[in-house]
């Protein structure tokens, strides 16, 4: 198995930056992170020189997270903004060799339809895989519990799915988020076997807390299992928050729930 580390979650008691090499000394290969910022890019480029890390993923602009948005390229104001950044974000991919983006596709607002927030996304991923496919890249898609991230426009798998389809592209995949889909809809080991061909990533956290595995609900040693014994062979995003002081701390799971990581 094996497991990237979200910066945008773990290590946060660091800056950016030197999260990077938390995670190379942790014994992580692999990271993946939330848009840094086009000024953050350069040390960026830089931390992944000096570590060696793998870039497994990371996402597009997606707004202000903090303030709320959860992607921008379903609103008609802002949605240029994305489109701006899918040449930047492509060629980082392109230098640092990451071949997975996430394009997360905003959040319903109440003075548009919600049809035409669908068209308007549908229209923007086609036109970034498009482009990501000259490269050998994929964009995720990914469904986002509306519990927490307010009236997200993919909040099940089903939908999530449905916009797949509707966009029709080869290099547009599912991104699986295990906690998000457990607050959502739970039947996580059926809806994994189903759609595992159509899954290009995975990410975990467990709930309540959305803290490590083994800290919530989820049986996440019958998920490992079942994503091993499925012949899942990509990378499984830690995006959770630690429920310990730090996030070294927080690693015991893997040796008590008998995870190795390869």
């Amino acid at each position: 198995m094996k497991f990237s580390a979200n910066l945008s979650f773990l290590f946060k008691d660091a800056p950016f930056i030197e999260r990077f090499h938390r995670a190379r000394a942790a014994g992580f290969r692999g990271v993946e992170f939330m848009w840094p910022g086009t000024d953050e890019l350069p040390a960026v480029e830089r931390a992944l020189a000096d570590t060696g890390l793998e870039v497994v993923l990371f996402n597009f602009d997606a707004g202000d997270i903090a303030a709320g948005d959860r992607g921008l390229l379903s609103d008609p104001a802002r949605h240029e903004r994305f489109r701006e950044n899918v040449p930047i974000a492509l060629e980082l991919a392109a230098r640092i060799g990451c071949t997975r983006l996430n394009a997360l596709v905003g959040v319903r607002l109440p003075e548009i339809e919600r049809d035409t927030q669908l068209q308007l996304a549908r229209t923007n991923v086609a036109w970034a895989a498009e482009r990501a496919q000259a490269q050998g890249a994929s964009i995720m898609i990914e469904a986002v519990n509306s519990y927490e991230n307010g009236p997200y426009l993919l909040d099940t798998t089903a939908k999530a799915v449905g916009f797949l389809d509707a966009v029709a592209a080869d290099n547009v995949l599912l991104q699986y988020d295990v906690y998000h889909m457990q607050r959502m809809e739970g039947n996580l080991a059926a809806t994994i076997s189903r759609l595992l061909p159509r899954i290009g990533h995975v990410q975990v956290a467990d709930p309540p807390a959305r803290s490590e595995p083994g800290t919530g609900e989820i049986n996440y040693r019958f998920i490992f299992e079942l994503l091993e014994r499925s012949g899942y062979g990509g990378w499984v995003g830690l995006e959770y928050n630690p429920s310990t002081a730090t996030t070294e701390e927080s690693l015991g799971w893997m040796k008590e729930l008998l995870v190795h990581q390869s």
